[in-house]
């Protein structure tokens, strides 16, 4: 397990792109700054292998030396993440073929296809090298495999991958008539003779076969995890020192099914970014955190990645405001994380990231940004006690990234519903109302939770459901939103009606879905409104709490209740607005016990709570213009002041408070 003293605070450092005299003075400035762990050699294949089998560690072993003579730990990086132009050039094979047939070449980063023998070969050559020349080093506090696996080439669509597929296909089936009849192939005169015969799902004239697709998100996801896997082994000939890889926990990646490759990491790390082409980038960073503590199965993680400011690859990148840096760091410490970096350490002058914000910018260090980023430092300084901690939940989502694949595929009811949205905003609206939410995978344990909210869980496993439904049955209250349960692990429906998987729990059956055109609206007899989805459904069991008034089923039940054995499990059959969401969520909190720890300002302001056997911490978070007043005893350590009765948190700040006798 990666181990530090305290909080730490670091980057990504690119001194190949630097003379070894600004490497000099970027150590100073890193002391200044606090900065105490630093990710290195993430893309520096080319520099210390400049020709094939031809090494150069001289450089390498200067900045190592120089950061651990100054007591700065380093994140060292196994060089592999992209190609070297001698390899691309000697061996085109290994270049990614898209889902269209064409080929993605060099120029940018991750040039690889995961199934490439010859990529795997080079690569694990490298890593043995670097892993025997610093396995042992006093200054490597944790090995960096590859990064940001699967950003770019996790779908490859060449041969190697038709044939690593096909292998898998047989591992996962055995035989031919096994995938024949997982897949449906009797559908469209799809049905397969021999395994020899199936390709990835490369693009078709017509839509493709739903179940085919989602076993080669799997098969893509368990490819490139192996690889892991490989780097990791090479490292572990050679070194005890902690492994992992930063994961892509955010809104626009989704091709890796993080579930499976967390039990792999020796600590989870994460990298984020605020996406400003969402409603509300801050909400989506709270639920980035919370499943990324998730992954860690409750325990601290590290921030691997963010940004002091703008970012380069969004449509408008937008810089952040003065303290907004800060917000979203103590954000991310007070979700779980017990390590806050930034790509990078000093902004590029060339390339594809040179107006990516950094810690240094371009304009240096007399600069707003810098004095945010030296005070930053020093607050995480005297945030040090809280490492270690837990993040307190009661309340738990689930969540599957096999539904996000299936559930968001070609044929399905309507395409303007989309699962993450349904996720975010039952996530979100548990956030406003002050409830902190753990994340959680199907088939998870779900005992110590008083509420458990499954949104769209359209692909779930007959196990994983009955674990949902066994946790009703034991006492505990659910909320099931539409498109749940409908179909098992190969996209097959479940018949009898919907919601499938639930429908016994519920105590309804649905007959048909009925969705809506973005522009419409209907209005439900509790005065709430609603979009998108319908359903015409019956009650067999529930109570109705709410009825559609107008649109296509008025009188048709859209929200019911059903007691379940010892438990109570609700069902929401549209998409309601906002604030309705939020008072049908408020309703069924306090029916279930829990106990909001923060206000409902709309979400302008964040209160978690972080927990040890020693002590307890308030953390409140202000993204508001107002000054707000929490309720809270104790030590406030931002400031080093004492909290009597409750915290005044001025507009845009932060305040960390070791309460009084809470542990």
């Amino acid at each position: 397990m990666f181990t530090h003293d305290g909080i730490a605070f670091g980057c990504d450092y690119n001194p190949e792109q630097w003379s070894r005299e600004v490497w000099n003075d970027d150590v100073r400035l890193m002391r200044e700054a606090g900065v105490d762990l630093v990710a290195i050699n993430i893309f520096g294949w080319s520099h210390i292998e400049p020709r094939d089998g031809v090494y150069d560690f001289e450089g390498l072993d200067a900045i190592i030396e120089l950061l651990h003579a100054n007591g700065i730990r380093v994140n060292l990086g196994t060089g592999t993440a992209s190609t070297p132009p001698w390899l691309t050039h000697q061996h085109p094979e290994i270049l990614p073929i898209m889902a269209d047939g064409t080929t993605r070449y060099p120029g940018g980063r991750q040039a690889w296809c995961p199934s490439s023998p010859v990529f795997r070969e080079r690569a694990l050559r490298l890593v043995d090298k670097v892993a025997e020349r610093y396995g042992s080093h006093p200054a490597v506090a944790i090995w960096h495999v590859s990064n940001e696996l699967g950003c770019h080439n996790a779908l490859c669509y060449n041969d190697e991958t038709a044939a690593a597929f096909r292998l898998w296909l047989q591992r996962r089936y055995a035989t031919i008539a096994d995938l024949n009849a997982a897949w449906g192939t009797s559908f469209w005169s799809q049905r397969y003779s021999t395994f020899e015969e199936i390709l990835p799902p490369m693009l078709t004239v017509s839509t493709s076969n739903p179940s085919q697709l989602v076993d080669f998100h799997r098969f893509s996801s368990d490819e490139l995890l192996d690889h892991y896997r490989s780097e990791y082994a090479a490292l572990r000939r050679h070194s005890t020192i902690p492994i992992t890889t930063n994961f892509m926990v955010t809104a626009h990646i989704k091709n890796l099914d993080y579930w499976s490759w967390a039990p792999e990491m020796d600590i989870v790390a994460n990298d984020h970014y605020l996406d400003n082409r969402l409603a509300d980038p801050t909400a989506e960073l709270s639920f980035s955190d919370d499943l990324t503590r998730g992954l860690a199965q409750g325990a601290p993680w590290i921030l691997m990645e963010h940004s002091t400011s703008a970012v380069n690859w969004q449509p408008l990148n937008r810089a952040k405001q003065p303290g907004e840096m800060t917000r979203n760091s103590l954000t991310h410490v007070a979700r779980g994380a017990d390590g806050v970096c930034f790509f990078q350490w000093r902004a590029s002058l060339q390339g594809s990231e040179k107006f990516h914000s950094a810690l240094v910018p371009h304009a240096g260090t007399d600069t707003d940004l810098w004095r945010e980023v030296v005070e930053l430092g020093a607050t995480l300084d005297r945030l040090d006690e809280v490492a270690g901690s837990r993040v307190v939940a009661d309340v738990a989502i689930v969540f599957s990234w096999e539904s996000w694949w299936s559930a968001d595929g070609e044929s399905r009811p309507s395409q303007s519903v989309d699962y993450l949205q349904q996720v975010h905003a039952a996530h979100g609206a548990l956030r406003e109302l002050g409830i902190t939410t753990d994340v959680v995978a199907p088939g998870a344990d779900l005992s110590g939770y008083r509420l458990v909210v499954v949104p769209g869980l359209y692909m779930v496993t007959d196990a994983d459901a009955a674990v949902i439904n066994d946790y009703v049955a034991s006492g505990g209250h659910a909320l099931v939103t539409f498109f749940s349960g409908i179909v098992d692990e190969d996209d097959r429906v479940r018949p009898g009606g919907y919601p499938g998987a639930f429908r016994e729990m519920l105590g309804i059956t649905v007959e048909e879905f009925v969705p809506l055109a973005p522009a419409e609206r209907v209005t439900l007899s509790t005065g709430a409104t609603a979009r998108l989805w319908t359903e015409r459904l019956r009650s067999a069991g529930a109570d109705v709490l709410a009825r559609y008034v107008d649109g296509p089923l008025p009188g048709s039940p859209a929200h019911t209740k059903h007691v379940f054995g010892q438990g109570v499990g609700c069902y929401l059959a549209t998409v309601l607005d906002r604030d309705d969401l939020k008072n049908v969520l408020r309703t069924l909190a306090a029916d279930a016990g829990v106990v909001p720890i923060g206000p409902d300002l709309g979400g302008s302001v964040e209160v978690v709570r972080r927990a040890s056997a020693q002590a307890s911490y308030l953390f409140i978070v202000n993204h508001s213009a107002d000054p707000v007043d929490i309720p809270v005893r104790g030590t406030e350590l931002v400031t080093g002041s004492i909290v009597r009765d409750s915290v005044l948190v001025p507009a845009g700040a932060v305040r960390v408070v070791k309460e009084e006798n809470a542990a």
